[in-house]
């Protein structure tokens, strides 16, 4: 398998609070679309060898894929360092997404999901291991990050907060202002585009946050609990909305997340994780469509309650171990 590494200034979207970003004006001045260098590993389509005999982090990888995969990880391990010394936080993670399949990290408070994330997203670099993209076209992917909170600007508009990562990246053009147009038709939200987001509800801000991120064409969705600030009801129905929406714009996604419900009802696979260091437990592949039932009448299934018993049993263990 040939590998190869380009040095990629656009490769993440990335919407939060940060401080420290000086190129916005400052109309934008504690909001930043981080654009940061990063390391891109992906290989040559015509020479991927999917049937690789690697095991690790309880992720058996010697299976060949059915499909096609857009990231994987290989023997991944991430340590932070302090005055203190080494605290390990991923030992020897492994795993692969395929394209436009949505995956789910579950674990334990504090194993290390958000900072598998950070090194997908190219934020953090692995100590040791490889992540790689796999492209057609020999650019790397895109990658959009959603974060628990929307970070949606309070004095712009609706339609100027989803039209502001294209004005930081001076793609505001023609081509994708009527993306911009389009999804705001397909997802009901024309009505609200010129209102200020303090007159929407919690749900809906996270749609406009959703589509924000959408209108730059991202390949790969990085979801770092975006519901957890919704109250029950409005979490249960935005998590339905952001899936569907997903699905329908045929994106790959990875949704971190302590609710183990959410994580059955959006995932096609679900990756469970030890607490720290934090290696990869068990592989759960979601297959209700597969066994007669229909995702609408999935919570009411007995085979929802056997994935959620399994993951529970998996997650329990994990506190009880010393």
């Amino acid at each position: 398998m040939h590998n190869f590494v380009e040095h990629n200034k656009k490769g993440v979207i990335l919407f939060a609070s940060y401080h420290n970003y000086t190129g916005l004006a400052s109309d934008f001045h504690w909001f930043i679309a981080l654009l940061p260098h990063f390391h891109i590993y992906y290989s040559i389509p015509l020479s991927i060898n999917l049937n690789l005999t690697q095991k690790g982090g309880g992720h058996d990888m010697s299976k060949p894929h059915q499909d096609k995969p857009i990231l994987r990880l290989d023997h991944v391990n991430f340590s932070y360092y302090s005055n203190l010394g080494e605290v390990k936080v991923l030992n020897d993670i492994n795993f692969t997404v395929e394209k436009g399949a949505f995956a789910a990290l579950v674990g334990p408070s504090g194993c290390g999901k958000s900072t598998i994330l950070s090194l997908i997203a190219g934020l953090l670099k692995p100590v040791s291991g490889f992540i790689t993209y796999y492209s057609d076209d020999f650019n790397a992917p895109r990658v959009g990050y959603m974060l628990q909170h929307d970070h949606l600007l309070e004095w712009r508009s609706v339609y100027q907060n989803i039209t502001l990562g294209l004005e930081i990246q001076k793609k505001k053009n023609k081509e994708n202002l009527e993306l911009v147009d389009e999804l705001l038709d397909k997802y009901h939200l024309s009505n609200v585009r010129k209102q200020k987001p303090s007159a929407l509800s919690g749900g809906m801000r996270q749609r406009i946050a959703l589509i924000r991120t959408l209108a730059l064409r991202p390949d790969l969705l990085l979801l770092d609990e975006p519901f957890s600030a919704l109250d029950y009801q409005t979490r249960l129905n935005v998590s339905k909305d952001v899936h569907d929406i997903i699905k329908s714009e045929q994106k790959t996604a990875i949704l971190v997340t302590h609710d183990i419900s959410e994580a059955i009802s959006m995932a096609d696979v679900i990756f469970v994780l030890t607490k720290p260091p934090c290696t990869i437990k068990d592989v759960l592949p979601i297959e209700f469509e597969a066994n007669g039932v229909p995702r609408e009448d999935m919570r009411k299934s007995s085979l929802f309650q056997e994935y959620f018993d399994q993951i529970w049993r998996e997650m329990q263990d994990e506190n009880t171990e010393k």
